[in-house]
């Protein structure tokens, strides 16, 4: 990162961190950890599978939060430690064969990008932020055009899971939540409030959709 951004950025020694904490989190707002998969540099992406009450994939990392993001300090409330989610459908390939496999692998292999932000400083992350997937960006796989994501709340937890205080402060778990180019172009337009309120009146939560609606978009043109 330049010198002159260091000016601008609140700085910590990073926190102890203790994975027990992330998982039991988890496993007592989200459901059982089924499966862990590797996130490198310390991170794991803990996948707590599909259920009767949650017929779905959750990946959630843990471990980002062993590294304090660099708040600017014109946004003192932001969260300083997050963790990141990813909610896929039960009939998502998750297999040893599909880890490999581009069509399926790219939500862990995303999830670990954007968890890698904090400790590289590459930018820090918050409430509405939206990361593109390449400049310009390109679609995640061959059989999709989501092709970033924005990060806020997830829709299809309780509320109870949205935060984790712990001695060394406040971990926010934040939904990453795939978009097409036109969404972020929006949101970067009208602001989050609006993408949002289109994805919401057309019943799209957090929960992936390959070939889902592209709300930014009218039949003949965009918004």
């Amino acid at each position: 990162m330049p010198l002159h951004l260091h000016a601008i950025f609140m700085q910590s020694a990073d926190p102890p961190f203790d994975s027990r904490e992330i998982r039991a989190h988890i496993e007592r707002h989200v459901g059982a950890i089924t499966e862990v998969f590797p996130g490198g540099d310390g991170v794991e992406i803990c996948n707590a599978g599909p259920s009767q009450r949650r017929p779905w994939h959750t990946l959630i990392t843990c471990g980002m939060s062993a590294h304090r993001i660099a708040v600017p300090e014109t946004e003192p409330d932001a969260p300083r430690y997050l963790e990141l989610m990813m909610t896929l459908p039960e009939d998502w390939k998750l297999d040893a064969q599909a880890r490999t496999d581009g069509n399926w692998n790219w939500p862990i292999t995303e999830l670990a990008r954007l968890a890698a932000m904090p400790r590289t400083g590459e930018r820090w992350l918050g409430w509405g932020h939206t990361v593109a997937h390449g400049t310009p960006p390109v679609p995640y796989a061959a059989n999709t055009k989501l092709c970033g994501v924005i990060l806020a709340p997830s829709l299809v937890v309780k509320e109870g899971f949205y935060e984790l205080h712990l001695e060394q402060g406040r971990v926010a778990f934040f939904s990453a939540i795939p978009l097409y180019r036109e969404e972020m172009e929006l949101r970067d337009r009208q602001g989050m409030a609006a993408l949002l309120g289109k994805l919401i009146d057309n019943d799209i939560n957090d929960v992936v959709q390959l070939g889902r609606r592209n709300v930014a978009k009218k039949r003949f043109g965009l918004f």
